[in-house]
């Protein structure tokens, strides 16, 4: 038989150890042993699986002799003259390249026990040769660590020296009789371009196979998405009846399930397919109870003669649906036949399960962060009363000794203003015109309190009734301007209030005539609490900070020196033309965004 015509024979053996592979990488058993690391006794089954690959490659190769070449498929022992053209190579390097250096031994190992059983002129030389070569395919492996499946061409690259060494061996063992070197020279070559291409065509097989598992795992989950963004508004609020009619829709309408159930942690809530089935024994159905004490996938498969579920369902996949821990609830997806629960729609139900857990888990996390957002503000607007309470009270004490009278006064208008202080702060934002009643309120018991010594005037431009403002803004303010009004004069003090439009935003100012801030302070005001005798950093900070949280970094408060003598403090707002309205029916005062 000449070189021609045994290359072409163990080219048609190698495609039918191709068709075999690939039938292989199809069962889910060889997939699993495939997809998981090769460790312990996955490892183990990987080896006697290449081996095996190898020892089919051994059966379908051509016996060559000095004068005669037997194709029969599957070969008998060898004669003491005889020697195998084969294929057995494949098996062993596939081993070293997918599996790792051990894997590769241990294939070769195999390989190689069964090539001295068959024995020939090569047997011993073979049995030495497989793992070795085994081994050096895995450590070469070692440099494309990087890739999962190495490269075709890599492989091809590494196939070609693998027969080389091992033809090569042959020779050293036989000390080059005059046989060996007749028999390598008439196998070498076929032997070096079938395990070469080989090995390239079942690394390329491989690569497919996974890419095709990943290609389907990145569909279901771009389904998943899909379902998920219809499905996720809904649970905004938790699973309840309508969030679970909206899941159960959705489902039907992409998946090929024949029924969908979608539970809590208590019954039943919504159900789309043939009949209904009662909520009780819904819920009392053990694969149900399981899926939610142990949050994983369970399916449920008749069997036998054992009763169909209901409506002739016959299998059935539970889903847990929620984050870390407890699931809220259940996703049942029934159907007809078990047969119709296939990995598709495992992957599914897998990738659809951990993104609505992610999904909740970051609505969850929103929520408490907002929560706590919310108390921070609340907690820092109830800083701001106390402070220019105790400002009053001591105002009040020094007058029951002075002037009596005029500490009635400001007793009743202290009430009065906390009185609508206590509604008016209950909401984040309300509008400018309620602010400006507060204020006026205020610069009642201020003037109560300094008589002629100050003079506070007010300028607001027309048409910004409606702007909205976090309550106590202004209040605070004009407190600071008051004490730096006062601090240095006797009387004269002066403090001017005005909001006027500036583009498309509102412009606030609060300015005073008083002595200024020293630089030092003038550049951490509002920006940390400032607290000590005659301060109000702790009210201007706890303003600044509600600014910036409620309106943006825009609205922050800018503190300036005037010339001449005198502080000002600026902020702006956001001017909505109309998109904030004040509920006028409403006795709370409360402000409410509409559309513009």
């Amino acid at each position: 038989m000449v070189i021609e015509q045994l290359t072409l024979l163990l080219f048609e053996r190698m495609g039918m150890l191709l068709v075999l592979m690939f039938g292989l990488t199809h069962i889910p058993f060889v997939r699993r042993v495939l997809d998981r690391p090769a460790r312990g006794w996955n490892g183990g089954l990987l080896a006697v699986l290449f081996g095996l690959l190898g020892i089919a490659g051994t059966y379908a190769g051509v016996v060559v002799g000095p004068d005669t070449a037997k194709a029969s498929f599957l070969a008998a022992p060898l004669g003491p003259e005889e020697m195998m053209a084969h294929s057995a190579l494949i098996g062993v390097v596939l081993g070293g390249l997918l599996g790792g250096a051990f894997i590769g031994a241990g294939a070769g190992a195999i390989t190689g026990l069964h090539a001295m059983y068959m024995g020939g002129i090569a047997g011993e030389s073979l049995g030495v040769s497989m793992p070795l070569l085994g081994l050096l395919a895995g450590l070469i492996a070692r440099f494309f660590h990087e890739e999962r499946i190495i490269a075709p061409p890599k492989a091809l690259f590494i196939g070609v020296f693998a027969p080389i060494l091992q033809t090569g061996l042959v020779l050293v063992f036989t000390t080059s009789s005059p046989v060996s070197i007749v028999l390598v020279n008439k196998v070498g070559i076929p032997m070096v371009l079938a395990s070469s291409v080989g090995v390239c065509l079942f690394v390329a097989l491989v690569r497919a196979a996974f890419r095709e598992e990943e290609r389907a795992g990145a569909l279901q989950m771009q389904r998943a998405f899909a379902i998920a963004e219809r499905v996720l508004p809904h649970l905004k609020e938790g699973m309840n009846e309508s969030a679970a009619r909206a899941t159960a829709a959705a489902l039907m309408r992409e998946l090929e399930a024949d029924a969908v159930g979608v539970t809590d942690r208590d019954r039943l809530l919504a159900y789309r397919g043939p009949g209904r089935p009662d909520s009780e024994a819904f819920m009392a159905e053990a694969s149900v109870q399981d899926a939610l004490r142990t949050n994983r996938i369970r399916t449920l498969a008749r069997k036998g003669q054992q009763p169909r579920m209901f409506n002739d369902l016959g299998a059935a996949v539970f889903v847990p649906l929620g984050g870390p821990g407890q699931p809220s609830g259940v996703l049942a997806l029934y159907f007809r036949s078990p047969k119709q629960i296939r990995k598709i729609e495992l992957e599914f139900a897998s990738g659809f399960s951990r993104l609505i857990a992610s999904q909740l888990t970051m609505m969850q996390a929103e929520k408490l962060e907002k929560m706590g957002r919310d108390a921070e503000l609340r907690a820092m607007q109830a800083q701001i009363h106390p402070h220019f309470l105790f400002n009053t009270l001591n105002s009040i004490v020094t007058l029951i000794r002075i002037d009596p009278e005029n500490a009635r006064q400001l007793t009743v208008q202290l009430a009065q203003f906390m009185r609508s202080s206590l509604t008016m702060t209950q909401y984040p934002l309300i509008p400018l015109y309620r602010e400006m009643e507060h204020l006026n309120a205020y610069l009642t018991i201020i003037r109560a309190r300094f008589d002629d010594r100050l003079v506070v005037e007010c300028s607001v431009e027309p048409g910004l009734e409606q702007v909205m403002v976090p309550p106590s803004t202004l209040q605070p303010l004009v407190e600071n301007g008051v004490q730096h009004g006062l601090r240095s004069k006797g009387s004269g003090g002066v403090v001017r209030v005005e909001l006027k439009r500036a583009g498309d935003r509102v412009r606030a100012t609060v300015e005073d005539n008083g002595s200024g801030i020293p630089p030092d302070l003038l550049r951490l005001l509002g920006e940390i609490p400032i607290s000590g005798s005659g301060s109000t950093g702790l009210g201007v900070h706890n303003v600044n900070q509600r600014l910036k949280a409620l309106l943006g970094a825009d609205a922050a408060l800018r503190f300036e020196d005037v010339p001449g003598g005198g502080t000002r403090v600026s902020f702006t707002l956001p001017d909505d033309k109309g998109g904030y309205r004040a509920d006028e029916t409403d006795d709370s005062h409360r402000g409410r965004r509409t559309a513009g």
